[in-house]
C-alpha cells in the first residue's frame, strides 16, 4: 500500500455515530446524530476535516431542487481512517481531496470531453448518509468505489493545509470554462462579481496575460482580489461604461459572469465587443432570461457556459493547487469565515447572505483544521 503522506499509521476507533447537517426540506437543515457510513470492497472511509460551502449547495438548500432527506458538501477534505477490500492504491491515514462526481472516460460525451454530461458523472459518488449527496457537512464520508478507481481521489502533499485543498473542485471549474475562452494577451476580460469563484476565474484568466477587470458591488472584496494581483476595480454601476472606455470604445473581448440569475446577463451583452465572448459561469439553474438575438447573430456575439469539472485538466488543477500553494497562490485568503461543524446551520446562514466582508464560507468538523496556518481558528460571526 501507497503510505506517502500518511499520518502516523493509528487504528483509530470508529464511532457507529457522527453528527451530520441534514437537509430536511426548502430552507430546513438540523444538525442531527446519523449513523457512520459502512464501506464496501474498493471503498474509502474518510474523516473530513473541512468542507466549502459552495452557491450550488445553497440553491439546493433554498429552492428544493433535490428531494430530502440529504446531506450536503462536496469541496471537502479529510483523512482516510478506512480502506476498503481490494483497495490498494490508498492507506490509512494519508491526507485527501474528494471529488463527488467522475465520469466514466468513454461515452459519447466523455470522448468529447463534455465529462458533465456524462450519465456516469451525473451519479454521486461519496455520501454520508441518504441519498448521496457529497456528504461534507459531517464527520465521516463513503467514497465509492469508482471514484476511488477512476481518479476521484486526490492525495494533499505534506505541508499543504486541508483548507488549500478544498479548493481543489471549485478551482478545477474555473479553470475549465477560462480554458473554453483560448484568451490571448492583447485581449481585455471582464470579471462580474468578485466573489470566491469571480476572484479565481479573474486570477486565472491573468496568466494569460489578458488586461482583467473585476467589478464588484463592495469594495471590500477588490481588496482581496488584490492579493491575487488584481489591480483593475470598476464599480458595479460603471460596468458598461468602463468595459468600454479601457477598450478604444470596442467593449470587453471577454465578459465573465460570476454571479448567479439572470439580470446581468443584458449588462454581459451590452460590456461584450463585437465578436467577442459572454461566458455565463453562475447559471446553474434552468429559467427563462432576455437577450438581444441580434447582438448574437449581427454583432457576432458569443453566448456560452461552463459548469463543473473536467478530469483532462486535473493534473494542471493539481499544479496549481498543491504545488501553488508554495508559490503564494494560496487560496485560503478568501476565506472570511471559519465554522465547527456544531455551528454548521449558522455557516450556511451567513454564506446565504452575503455582504461584503462574506467571501468563502468553511465547516470544519475537525479540531484544528482551520488552524494548519496558524491563527485564529474560528471566526464565527
Amino acid at each position: 500500500m501507497a503510505t506517502q503522506n500518511a499520518e502516523p499509521r493509528i487504528e483509530e476507533t470508529i464511532p457507529a455515530t457522527m453528527r451530520a447537517v441534514v437537509y430536511r426540506g426548502i430552507n430546513d437543515l438540523r444538525l442531527e446524530t446519523v449513523p457512520v457510513p459502512e464501506i464496501g470492497p474498493g471503498e474509502l472511509l474518510v474523516r473530513i476535516a473541512t468542507c466549502g460551502v459552495c452557491g450550488t449547495d445553497l440553491k439546493k438548500i433554498h429552492l428544493g431542487s433535490h428531494s430530502a432527506p440529504r446531506i450536503f458538501g462536496h469541496e471537502m477534505a479529510g483523512t482516510i481512517v478506512d480502506v476498503g477490500e481490494g483497495v490498494t492504491s490508498f492507506a490509512i491515514g494519508e491526507r485527501v481531496m474528494v471529488f463527488h462526481h467522475i465520469p466514466c472516460g468513454h461515452c459519447y460525451y466523455c470522448r468529447k470531453q463534455t465529462f458533465a454530461q456524462c450519465s456516469t458523472y451525473k451519479k454521486v459518488g461519496a455520501t454520508a448518509g441518504f441519498e448521496p449527496s457529497g456528504g461534507g457537512f459531517s464527520e465521516y464520508i463513503r467514497v465509492m468505489d469508482w471514484i476511488v478507481a477512476m481518479g476521484g481521489v486526490v492525495r494533499i502533499p505534506d505541508g499543504v493545509p486541508f483548507e488549500q485543498a478544498a479548493f481543489m473542485e471549485p478551482v478545477n471549474t474555473v479553470l475549465k470554462a477560462v480554458k473554453l475562452l483560448n484568451l490571448a494577451e492583447d485581449e481585455t476580460v471582464l470579471v462580474i462579481g468578485q466573489g470566491p469563484i469571480g476572484i479565481m476565474l479573474a486570477a486565472l484568466s491573468r496568466r494569460s496575460g489578458a488586461c482583467v477587470l473585476t467589478s464588484d458591488l463592495y469594495p471590500e472584496r477588490h481588496a482581496i482580489a488584490a492579493k491575487f494581483g488584481l489591480h483593475e476595480p470598476i464599480d458595479a454601476a460603471d460596468v458598461v461604461e468602463r468595459a468600454h472606455a479601457v477598450t478604444e470604445g470596442r467593449g470587453a473581448d471577454v465578459v465573465m459572469v460570476a454571479v448567479g440569475g439572470t439580470k446581468l446577463i443584458p449588462t454581459a451583452m451590452a460590456a461584450v465587443r463585437p465578436g467577442g465572448k459572454v461566458m455565463l459561469f453562475a447559471q446553474t439553474q434552468h429559467e427563462e432570461a432576455t437577450f438581444d438575438p441580434g447582438a448574437v447573430c449581427m454583432d457576432e456575439k458569443t453566448l456560452l457556459g461552463s459548469y463543473s469539472a473536467s478530469t483532462a485538466i486535473q493534473p494542471e488543477v493539481e499544479e496549481l493547487v498543491l504545488g501553488g500553494y508554495r508559490r503564494g497562490f494560496d487560496l485560503t485568503q478568501l476565506i472570511s469565515h471559519r465554522f465547527p461543524l456544531e455551528e454548521a446551520v449558522q455557516a450556511i446562514e451567513v454564506a446565504s447572505n452575503p455582504k461584503a466582508d462574506s467571501m468563502k464560507i468553511m465547516i470544519e468538523a475537525a479540531p484544528g483544521a482551520g488552524a494548519e496556518r496558524g491563527g485564529e481558528r474560528w471566526q464565527a460571526r
